[in-house]
């Protein structure tokens, strides 16, 4: 199962123990791509708040959600089964909700308190990533501050982005794409699950290199309420030379039976514009942050 191959790492007492998980970490990102965080700081009660109020948002009428619409521009806003997948042919099976601290947000009025406890939310997930991706530097030969300043979605130029989920339950759908395989363009992604609602499957591993993993062995990792799940992105797998190790993973219905409404809350650490992306061995030329991610979306989404 998918859990074995992925470490699940405590950042409990981060301070005193930082070389200690620094090494878990690295060791983590270098040979599976994937891992699972404990003791984060976010509490179960805080991360169903956030699930309740993204669920309230996708309970409300088409039209009320289509008061905060997406825009192709900023990537931000509501968007519903609009992500035509290479590896698929198909449009993932989900609605999301793209967000920035500078982007249109849906009124209060209609979710009380969604932007208050939204924005705290992500102002977690950014302190949780800081320390993750400060190891990382750190190892890699950067300042310990270098991906923190690089990430610092306070920045108005920062393309950093959380991203509310809802897959709806399907019927006769069995073995379907909910969402089809793929790995993430940014640095750093954190994600959140709730317990029973599964169908991420995840292809971990530095032999997982074809396209879109075709071919490939993926195995499911249970959802659970409270650990974060991390997985590298292509950006910083490009920023450590290839050294951190992007990797294939997707959603998936049941074989048998209705698969059930899945939620998932993914915060991606996507930098700063005007960043320039080179690893400390200059393997690849040096490219802002703002032309590697434009690249990328052509590339994976024509």
């Amino acid at each position: 199962m998918a859990e074995r191959l992925v470490p699940v790492i405590s950042l409990k007492d981060f301070e005193s123990r930082k070389e200690e998980i620094t090494e878990q970490l690295v060791e983590a990102a270098e040979n599976a791509g994937f891992l699972t965080l404990v003791d984060h700081g976010i509490s179960v009660h805080e991360i169903e708040a956030q699930f309740a109020i993204s669920k309230a948002f996708f309970g409300l009428s088409l039209e009320t959600k289509g008061k905060t619409p997406h825009s192709k521009k900023t990537n931000n806003g509501w968007e519903y089964m609009a992500q035509l997948r290479p590896s698929t042919g198909m449009y993932d099976q989900k609605e999301s909700l793209w967000l920035q601290r500078n982007s249109e947000w849906p009124s209060d009025d209609d979710i009380p308190k969604f932007r208050e406890t939204t924005e705290n939310f992500m102002t977690k997930c950014a302190s949780i990533s800081d320390q993750v991706l400060s190891c990382f530097a750190k190892a890699l030969g950067f300042p310990e501050d270098y991906f923190k300043i690089a990430n610092d979605p306070l920045q108005p130029d920062c393309l950093t982005q959380l991203r509310l989920i809802h897959y709806p339950a399907s019927e006769n759908a069995a073995g379907s794409w909910r969402a089809g395989s793929h790995t993430d363009i940014g640095c750093l992604t954190l994600l959140f699950q709730r317990d029973g609602e599964d169908g991420l499957e995840i292809c971990p591993g530095r032999e997982s290199h074809s396209t879109f993993a075709i071919g490939e062995t993926f195995t499911p990792l249970p959802a659970k309420t409270g650990p974060i799940v991390v997985n590298i992105g292509d950006m910083l797998m490009a920023w450590s030379d290839d050294r951190l190790k992007s990797n294939f993973h997707r959603v998936r219905a049941k074989d048998i039976g209705k698969s059930p409404d899945r939620y998932s809350i993914a915060y991606f650490n996507q930098s700063r514009k005007g960043f320039v992306l080179q690893g400390p061995k200059k393997k690849y030329p040096p490219m802002t942050v703002d032309d590697y991610f434009k690249q990328a979306v052509a590339r994976n989404f024509g």
